[in-house]
């Protein structure tokens, strides 16, 4: 039985013991802190507050070269994965500047050896397009820089064209810039889809190729030059209309709607994107006016269809709606020509660029002003071409050598 007169000490002992026991257990969680801390590196500590791309950076790490004695100091203009096997690429060689044209080669590369191709075709003319069929894969159509357009069949050892457009009275007399197989309706009596071969042309014209016992074509669109909507300044006369060298404006690049390959987009040297319709010849559907200089490559984004890329020699890309003709946005991070754009096969947001000194990759996701990746050309070299690999997260890019480089993308996080 306690004693009523040392209540007041008895209660003083049990606020320190309590104030003893808070004191243990807070130096028993500091030393458990210390513990922890010293198995732990402190530069994992730091990222912990990290997101994943600064723990890790996107990134181009180089795997492979397709490059040999044959197509060293040859440009690459242009390359093509087969329809059918994912491993086989066709590449074309020429040179873009027409002081320097010299013979040209078309090549299919194998996984199996980077060091040689598996099939050599060589051209009276540079390389300036190439395309695989997708119902005959084995037959690869050629574009080249006098106009002429070629087919190979890359099954057989012989490298002669199985047909050409010499004898065709209707050949392009401008370089062929782009080239397509594409798949299209049938007329309404037929069913299934019909492939066609289509063409782009310096001449102006865009054809579609008939293959026979010969080679030729008809005029899916002739180019008719835009008048540049110039403002009369105070005081100046009306001036009549001087007479153009040329009615048709060069034709540099094209691309097939991916769901409806009846509208296609034709980009030219004066810096105009045409929306055009394969039914209807006379007149385009609409104008996109943004670029100032020539449009080198425009390709619609694969995922959300209604909207495409475009790069030119102004130095910019430019991102469209189709229904609108101002541009949505507009990407310039170098002072270079841009000669080739191209959608991932993997996500909307995602493309990859090659201007004169350096390959972007852009991840619209995660920054509309800067690239995520910027890989550099060495001295005296140029970057010309971009393709995705449709199987594997690897980018392939042409240059001026001759080179095509095969990069994987890593830590990218699309």
């Amino acid at each position: 039985i306690l004693d009523p007169n040392v209540t007041s000490d008895t209660s003083g002992t049990v606020a320190a013991v309590k104030e003893a026991k808070q004191e243990k257990h807070d130096k028993e969680k500091k030393d458990k802190e210390k513990q922890k801390e010293a198995f732990v590196d402190p530069s994992i500590l730091s990222d912990l507050n990290k997101t994943p791309e600064e723990i890790a950076p996107p990134r181009l790490e180089r795997l492979w070269s397709y490059v040999c004695d044959l197509t060293n100091g040859h440009s690459v203009s242009s390359m093509a994965w087969s329809k059918v096997n994912p491993d086989l690429l066709a590449v074309g060689y020429g040179a873009f500047d027409f002081k320097e044209q010299k013979k040209g080669l078309a090549c299919c590369w194998s996984l199996k050896n980077p060091m040689w191709p598996e099939r050599i075709f060589r051209c009276e003319h540079g390389v300036t397009a190439l395309d695989f069929s997708m119902a005959s894969p084995n037959l690869l159509a050629v574009g080249m820089y006098n106009g002429s357009v070629a087919i190979y069949n890359v099954r057989s050892c012989n490298d002669a064209a199985l047909l050409d457009s010499g004898e065709s009275s209707n050949k392009h007399t401008g370089p062929v810039w782009q080239l397509r197989w594409v798949e299209q309706d049938r007329d309404a009596t037929g069913d299934g889809k019909k492939e066609k071969l289509m063409c782009i042309s310096a001449d102006g014209r865009i054809t579609e190729w008939f293959i026979q016992k010969r080679l030729d074509c008809t005029d899916l669109m002739k180019i008719k030059r835009t008048e540049s909507k110039k403002r009369k300044l105070p005081g100046e006369k009306e001036r009549k209309s001087e007479a153009l060298i040329s009615r048709q404006a060069a034709g540099m690049c094209f691309d097939f709607h991916p769901k409806d390959t009846n509208f296609y987009l034709a980009g030219t040297e004066e810096g105009h994107i045409h929306q055009c319709s394969c039914s209807c010849n006379e007149q385009f559907l609409e104008t996109y006016r943004g670029h100032k200089g020539p449009v080198y490559k425009v390709a619609w984004n694969p995922f959300s269809t209604d909207m495409f890329l475009s790069c030119s020699a102004d130095w910019s890309i430019i991102l469209w709606h189709q229904d609108s003709q101002t541009p949505v946005l507009t990407f310039s991070s170098a002072t270079a020509f841009v000669h080739d754009i191209t959608w991932s096969p993997k996500s909307a947001f995602v493309f990859a660029a090659a201007n004169e000194s350096r390959v972007e990759i852009w991840d619209l996701s995660v920054s509309i002003l800067n690239p995520v990746i910027s890989c550099f050309a060495n001295p005296r070299v140029k970057f010309t071409s971009v393709l995705f690999a449709k199987n594997t997260n690897c980018l392939l890019v042409g240059d001026s050598k001759g080179e095509v480089g095969v990069f994987e993308l890593q830590n990218l996080p699309a």
